[in-house]
């Protein structure tokens, strides 16, 4: 028999090299497979422990958890304690250190992605957690006092669990302002309590949110939303008359002996804090106010550019504006008596859901279609024990996994009709809050995105983007008026807008002027007067919401620069490739998300 021949010395040197190429291979494999694994398990956890800590915001972002891996939970309404803020931070140094140990170019690129994006997230709520006493959720213009009650009037019932959780969270409510005032005990302890003005503010609104009277009759409209809700299970054989009975006595019994007490309480734990020396400043005024302001700054906004440099950008835009304005006004003197006649004169549209449909009729082509089924929008008024408290519209986030009804809550008070309504629609709703909301949700649930991505969050990207196109409103309204043969109003329709821009502009200005410069109301005084605003009644008011809301202008207008940059970029990178729909598609598609990552992933994408 013969002998097989020996292995050539070539042939053994290729066979190890091919067994040490596989052993690579395999050991970057198990690498990349380890990494990959650790994310997906470290934010998985990391979303149920943020969904299953408050209830209240879980309903609000899913509407079946069991979907998403949350079978059990105790309905949790999370009151405040020095040692739960503690361990909080704790929790997220933590995560921190789990995400910042990964080897990001071991990770697939949507979580390479997610993961810087979660790392700058934490990093950013780490530096706020250094100044704990400077946060303020009794603020008279979005404090709890007053967006609670909206939150569980918009609760939406889909099953009996849901009537259950509602019930359980309402009968915490007292526990959770007893929270908040223990906070503002500390806070006044720490030497940095709000004024007795804004004190007084806030108050007032415990005092005429959740009344007696409104209660015993029955029409209090957490009284009557409820009931609506329930009628609704019963129209769909979710629960029986008998059953309902019993819910709505329960309701009412909550809202008479645990919220309507909760509110009087706080209403006079807080008129034991009014202190009339504490004076209503910026954060400046304060021993960390600027540091804290600088923290503020990017988490609420999502730039990372310094005060000093948003000071300057905020100037050059308001130079063009202004400019722009004038030359208009110049060019077409007839535009400034369209200002006092455009509210008189009839707008195209009268209701909220004819210019709905003329927004998205005017933004297709521009803007990618919402995958999925149809949407539903319910146009509701703010109840009017709210009107004096809440902002002018607003949009409540649909859940992840139900865009199909959507709502947007108009508050009569501050917002008129015509042009106004056209554009807060297109603010709120097209294109605005709401398709930002729906097309997120959708294509993430379609992609398989990670969770987890629901947990970041900046005002500036959201509130940026709804400015954006709320001044793209302003152009749709112009074409409107056009088709019509209406040039005066067309031009005025411009020039508000430039003067909106004006606006928003100064006050984002102000903000850092106050917050950040240090400057009296004295001096906002002058430089208001500079701009033709010397009624004090006006200034006052400019100068309490500002110094009560820090950075909530800059939300707005700092983020639809930040998108203009971004804008610009994508114009430079892509030359003749671009095209708004292209760049409305990666904003779109890379959010929520702060500008420095945004910017860093355009710039890849090339």
């Amino acid at each position: 028999m013969k002998k097989r021949n020996a292995l050539s010395l070539r042939q053994l040197l290729l066979m190890a090299t091919l067994l040490l190429a596989f052993s690579g291979l395999t050991l970057f494999l198990f690498h990349f497979q380890k990494d990959e694994k650790l994310f997906s398990n470290l934010t998985s956890r990391l979303f149920v422990d943020e969904m299953t800590s408050n209830t209240l915001n879980m309903h609000y972002s899913l509407a079946s958890p069991a979907s998403f891996g949350i079978y059990d939970y105790t309905p949790t309404l999370p009151a405040y304690s020095a040692q739960g803020s503690v361990q909080a931070q704790v929790t997220a140094e933590n995560t921190l250190a789990a995400l910042s140990a990964l080897k990001t170019d071991r990770l697939k690129d949507h979580n390479a992605y997610l993961c810087r994006l979660l790392v700058r997230s934490l990093e950013n709520s780490l530096r706020l957690s250094q100044y704990p006493y400077y946060d303020e959720p009794l603020s008279p213009a979005s404090g709890m006092q007053g967006q609670l009650p909206i939150l569980l009037a918009e609760y939406t019932f889909r099953t009996r669990k849901d009537v259950e959780d509602y019930l359980a969270l309402l009968d915490q409510t007292d526990e959770y302002f007893a929270s908040l005032l223990a906070y503002e005990q500390e806070k006044a302890a720490a030497g940095l309590l709000m004024p007795a003005s804004s004190l007084r503010e806030v108050r007032e609104q415990c005092d005429t949110i959740v009344t007696k009277e409104a209660l015993e009759s029955g029409g209090h409209f957490l009284q009557v939303t409820f009931r609506e809700r329930l009628d609704k299970l019963c129209q769909e054989n979710l629960l029986s008359l008998e059953e309902a009975q019993h819910y709505l006595a329960q309701n009412d019994r909550l809202l008479k002996t645990v919220l309507l007490p909760a509110y009087i309480a706080l209403g006079d734990g807080l008129l034991l804090l009014e202190d009339e020396t504490i004076p209503l400043t910026g954060l400046a005024s304060r021993p960390d106010g600027k540091a804290y302001y600088k923290a503020l700054l990017i988490s609420q906004t999502g730039s990372y550019r310094p005060p000093e440099e948003v000071l300057q950008l905020l100037s050059s835009q308001f130079a063009e504006e202004y400019e722009a304005l004038q030359q208009l006004l110049s060019s077409h003197p007839e535009v400034v008596n369209g200002y006092l006649g455009l509210e008189s004169s009839p707008f195209p549209y009268t209701t909220a859901s004819q210019m709905l449909a003329d927004l998205r009729g005017r933004m297709e082509g521009a803007f990618p279609e919402l995958p999925g089924e149809q949407t539903s929008i319910a146009v509701k008024s703010v109840s009017p024990s709210l009107e004096d408290y809440c902002a002018p519209a607003f949009y409540l986030t649909a859940p992840l996994d139900d865009t199909s009804r959507n709502g947007i809550y108009i508050n009569n008070k501050k917002t008129p009709a015509g042009l106004e309504l056209y554009t807060t629609l297109a603010h709120e709703g097209y294109p605005g809050h709401l398709y930002q909301t729906v097309y997120h949700n959708r294509t993430a649930l379609e992609n398989g995105a990670n969770p987890a991505w629901e947990l970041v969050w900046y005002g500036g990207y959201l509130e940026g983007w709804a400015l954006y196109v709320e001044f793209l409103s302003y152009d749709y309204a112009t074409q409107l008026f056009q088709e019509q043969g209406r040039t005066r109003e067309a031009l005025t329709v411009q020039a508000l807008k430039h003067n909106r821009s004006v606006q928003l502009g100064l006050y984002a200005m102000l903000d850092i002027m106050i917050h950040y410069q240090g400057l009296s109301y004295k001096q906002i005084v002058q430089v208001l007067e500079k701009f033709g605003i010397s009624d004090t009644r006006a200034a006052a008011s400019i100068y309490t919401y500002i110094a009560q809301e820090p950075c909530n202008y800059l939300k707005y207008y700092l983020g639809y620069l930040e998108i203009l940059s971004l804008q610009q970029q994508a114009r430079q990178l892509w030359g003749t490739e671009y095209s708004d729909y292209r760049f409305h598609c990666f904003y779109l598609d890379n959010g929520p998300a702060d500008f420095l990552s945004l910017k860093e992933r355009l710039a890849k994408e090339g």
